[in-house]
């Protein structure tokens, strides 16, 4: 019953909060219940420490995006490799990469990254649509390298080591970077994309160094108080969000007061969609727990195949499917309860298993019809986001290739959490 009232409300395009939060109220009066079980469960899944990190990283990414942290880094990578063939591209990934340690979104990286380098691409003759498609591919690397915020939420939900996590997501990050630059360097080679003659100084590259220095230090302070144990995850977003006021306002001083009021605003609405959606998934998940259904999927689909490699298989396609229908947050509160218990069961690490359903996720930010990053580049590009989706094709199947090599290989995934933490 509670799965045909979810499929239905998802079908006419309910929030998902209230997807699962209609569903689950209906459920309980159904089976009459007591009500006082709901107000339980959402205090029971609001009630994690871990979460804080949530609203601060967000609030951190915000305001080191209105110190004019974005824009250094754009200009940095583009004195070093803009005079390459197909250079704005590269430069448009790697800032991605970069960027990522500092917001933890890929929405925010596509809007960041996007509004400096789409229109640079297309004055340099690059296509709107692949320029827009460059941009909401690479946005989708954010959210794999620390600091995640969808990490942070699986961390939570799994009881996993955050820090394990978002050391695990280095490596991951890293080639699905690598990947898209090779495609981008067969695009550039194809179209024979102009290139910049243009001699770089010593002086300049310097320069450029040092206006950048600031943004690179961001994610070494965190992940190094974080492993030499100085403060948790959750302090180090704390941490992350006074980094970002001193830089903006001492600093750079690009960020004012009302530009602080209005980041606070906005991360507050933020915070308050993602903390329903959580509040709401936690009562749907204690209900689908109560209802068997995690045994029943891992029945399901133990009675397909036995075979370890094809259970993985159908788990990315089951994820890849859900991400582009469904927001990443959500997707990850709904399915870890679900799944976690069937990859441990086939012995999959905890951990191994965040970084496949967060790339998995992550891959849906850049495939229709959700693809947040797609609908926040179409404006950008001022092309129709189909057109950019279209374009989007290599680099995804680039990324999918990616997945499933950290999926079958997870001495990749946990190489670095297994050297730094026991």
């Amino acid at each position: 019953m509670i799965g045909s009232i979810f499929t239905i409300l998802l079908a006419l395009g309910v929030p998902i909060a209230f997807v699962l939060g209609i569903s689950s109220f209906i459920y309980l009066w159904k089976t009459q219940m007591p009500s006082v079980l709901v107000a339980q469960r959402v205090f029971v899944g609001l009630d994690n420490f871990l979460l804080l990190a949530v609203p601060l990283f967000i609030l951190a990414g915000k305001l080191m995006n209105a110190s004019g942290i974005t824009r250094r880094l754009v200009d940095f990578f583009y004195i070093l490799i803009g005079h390459i063939r197909g250079g704005l591209a590269y430069v448009n990934i790697i800032a991605s990469i970069f960027f990522a340690g500092i917001t933890g979104a890929g929405a925010a990286d596509t809007a960041a990254i996007g509004s400096i380098m789409i229109p640079a691409m297309k004055k340099e003759g690059y296509t709107p649509e692949y320029s827009g498609a460059v941009t909401a591919i690479s946005s989708t690397i954010g959210p794999t390298i620390p600091p995640s915020i969808a990490m942070v939420v699986y961390g939570a939900i799994a009881e996993t080591s955050i820090a394990k996590l978002f050391l695990a997501g280095f490596i991951p990050g890293l080639l699905l970077g690598f990947a898209q630059i090779l495609v981008a360097a067969y695009y550039a080679k194809r179209q024979k994309f102009s290139v910049r003659q243009k001699i770089i100084s010593i002086q300049t590259v310097t320069k450029g160094f040092f206006n950048t220095i600031l943004a690179i230090l961001m994610p070494v302070i965190l992940l190094g108080g974080i492993l030499s144990g100085v403060f948790t995850p959750t302090e180090a977003a704390g941490v992350a969000v006074f980094y970002a006021l001193i830089v903006g306002f001492f600093v750079y001083r690009e960020l004012t007061i009302s530009d602080f009021l209005k980041i606070l605003y906005e991360t507050s609405v933020l915070t308050g969609t993602i903390l329903i959606i959580l509040a709401m998934a936690h009562l749907f998940g204690w209900i689908l727990a109560a209802e068997t259904v995690p045994e029943i999927v891992a029945k399901a689909m133990i009675s397909i195949t036995e075979n370890r490699i094809l259970i993985l298989l159908l788990i990315n396609l089951l994820l890849l499917f859900t991400g582009t229908i469904m927001e990443t947050l959500a997707a990850i509160i709904l399915l870890t309860p679900i799944l976690l218990p069937l990859a441990q069961s086939i012995g999959i690490d905890p951990v191994h298993f965040g970084i496949i359903i967060t790339v998995n996720l992550n891959i849906g930010l850049a495939t229709p019809p959700l693809g947040v990053c797609l609908i926040v580049a179409s404006p950008i590009a001022k092309v129709p986001l189909e057109k950019i989706a279209l374009s989007a094709v290599p680099f995804l199947m680039a990324s999918i290739v990616v997945l499933l090599v950290i999926t079958y290989v997870p001495q990749l995934v946990l190489l670095i959490p297994n050297m730094f933490m026991r």
